[in-house]
């Protein structure tokens, strides 16, 4: 990527997108419009903080949108907005990928750990 303004803004878009929750948030609510508590059932270990603040730069960035229900108690739904929706072929892929390279990504992460823990440092400890 560039070293211009231009590549700088999209390095922070690509910083937003490719958070910890974001695809996973944007996957989901590519399915369909969801609740905040549907959400939060779907997503796997996301707290209740971490899903609101996921959804507030979603929001902010375009991503998703919010639209609150004028009933008692308020009713609040999350979808993604038309450019969101554009995200969602990459998103899916990349959580499905993720999903099905966990064996082998964990099985990689042990021997990497292993091989570390061998290696010695430069005093010849371990």
């Amino acid at each position: 990527m560039e070293h211009t303004v231009a590549g700088c803004r999209a390095r922070e878009i690509l910083d937003r997108i490719g958070d910890k929750w974001s695809l996973q948030v944007i996957a989901v609510l590519g399915e369909r419009t969801k609740r905040f508590t549907e959400l939060k059932r779907e997503i796997d270990g996301i707290s209740q903080r971490m899903l609101t603040v996921t959804l507030r730069g979603l929001e902010r960035d375009g991503i998703a949108t919010r639209t609150v229900y004028p009933v008692v108690p308020p009713r609040v739904e999350y979808s993604l907005t038309p450019m969101g929706a554009t995200l969602m072929d990459a998103a899916s892929t990349l959580v499905v990928w993720a999903e099905r390279h966990l064996e082998e990504i964990d099985a990689a992460r042990t021997d990497y750990d292993a091989r570390q823990n061998d290696v010695r440092d430069e005093d010849g400890r371990r």
